[in-house]
């Protein structure tokens, strides 16, 4: 039996054996991983307690108002583009990888297909079975679609992706006059967020909530699909090698990482003043900031992407600082980050539900007892990634998609 070549999971990179070794051509991509899963487990962590999305506590007392805005300004919807765009940047280094290894264009896509149409079945048992606000399930429909579409496509038909950038970025400019001149209006309507229900979140029992569940997940899978446009943008990093050769794209990822996390800010902050009581508008124009707080998300993403770059670049001038543990450790979380994703999943039904413990019926206010959830639930991640990179352990869910991916095709011999 051969050995089956190294590759980019889809999700994350796992090392073959022993402990990793990190440089900066590898560090950024895996710490960028390693660390969106705290502001994943943030956002999800949230959305579980508040059975919404975004989960927000939607009349918010003391320093919970700051809280709130610095989540729509920095952390709400701004998470998910961020691993969109790593999605298609891991997609592009498997195709890469496997190409260098000696893979037909033909082989590489259908190993492309298999690991997606894989990650569409795992999202839909990880939706199903435990949050249904999965992303799992939309990024392996948008990975067959890219696949189907874009793979091994040429630099012109990337670089098309910059012609709806252009556009995204003219219609916020558009919503953000708009917003302007009616709330210049003086409206004295307070319009209230509206959010997404996950009324699973809040079943009795785990049987209620699968059904919901069943509700939830294809209407929110459907939704996410249109990531494709941010998982697009990744594959084109991917193919400059941005990531890995930081050095030689310090002026993009400076303007990108300043750029990105001001637009989504500005974007998000209106929503934040709306939560605040201190903005009013009415019904229509909230719809509108509603909308640019979503869609500046995207930048947001793009931003902290280019700033996990600038470090890695940052490390590689001074060796000594990768060697830190935590370093270290939040690297070896992204090389298993589908695994620490899954994990996130299943510490939410356990300690949040209403059928388990139920740590959310404990407290009268919601919102730091679910930031203090994401966080040291993603500590834990972190420390159980770094021992098992120590001991040269991969991650389960890691393994078991790789395999699935694979099936007999590199089983020969």
């Amino acid at each position: 039996m051969t050995k089956e070549p190294s590759d980019e999971s889809s999700l994350a990179k796992s090392s073959d054996s022993g402990p990793v070794q990190i440089s900066d051509r590898a560090m950024a991509p895996d710490l960028a991983r390693g660390a969106m899963l705290l502001f994943i487990a943030l956002a999800n962590c949230a959305g579980y307690l508040f059975a919404s999305a975004p989960g927000v506590e939607l009349a918010p007392q003391g320093s919970e108002r700051i809280y709130n805005v610095l989540s729509f300004m920095f952390l709400h919807a701004r998470t998910y583009p961020m691993f969109a765009f790593m999605f298609g940047y891991g997609m592009i280094q498997l195709a890469m990888r496997q190409q260098a290894a000696g893979k037909s264009p033909l082989e590489v896509r259908g190993l492309l297909l298999r690991r997606n149409g894989w990650l569409l079945v795992c999202g839909l048992l990880h939706g199903v079975l435990l949050y249904s606000g999965d992303i799992l399930g939309a990024y392996g429909v948008a990975g067959l679609l890219f696949t189907f579409l874009l793979l091994n496509r040429s630099d012109r038909i990337y670089r098309l992706v910059f012609w709806y950038l252009g556009f995204m970025i003219v219609y916020c400019l558009v919503l953000f006059v708009w917003i302007a001149a009616n709330l210049a209006n003086g409206s004295t309507e307070t319009a209230v967020i509206v959010t997404s229900p996950f009324p699973s979140n809040l079943s009795l029992t785990y049987a209620a909530s699968l059904v919901e569940r069943l509700r939830e997940w294809p209407m929110h899978t459907v939704f996410m699909s249109s990531s494709i446009i941010i998982i697009w943008f990744g594959a084109w990093c991917a193919r400059q090698r941005i990531l890995e050769n930081p050095a030689n794209h310090l002026r993009k990822l400076s303007w990108c990482s300043a750029i990105g996390i001001l637009a989504a800010a500005i974007g998000g902050l209106p929503m934040g003043l709306v939560n605040l009581g201190v903005l009013h508008a009415d019904a229509d124009t909230a719809s509108m900031i509603k909308m640019l707080y979503e869609t500046t998300g995207f930048f947001g993403g793009v931003g902290y992407v280019s700033v996990f770059g600038l470090l890695a670049y940052a490390a590689a001038q001074s060796p000594v600082w990768t060697q830190i543990r935590i370093v270290r450790a939040i690297t070896a979380l992204g090389q298993r980050s589908l695994s620490g994703y899954l994990f996130q999943s299943l510490i939410w039904v356990v300690i949040l539900s209403p059928f388990a413990l139920n740590l959310g019926a404990r407290f009268e206010r919601l919102t730091f007892v679910a930031a203090g959830t994401a966080a040291i639930t993603w500590l834990i991640s972190v420390i159980l990634a770094y021992f098992m990179d120590r001991h040269g352990k991969r991650g389960w869910a890691e393994v078991l998609l790789r395999k699935l991916s694979y099936g007999r095709f590199y089983r020969k011999g």
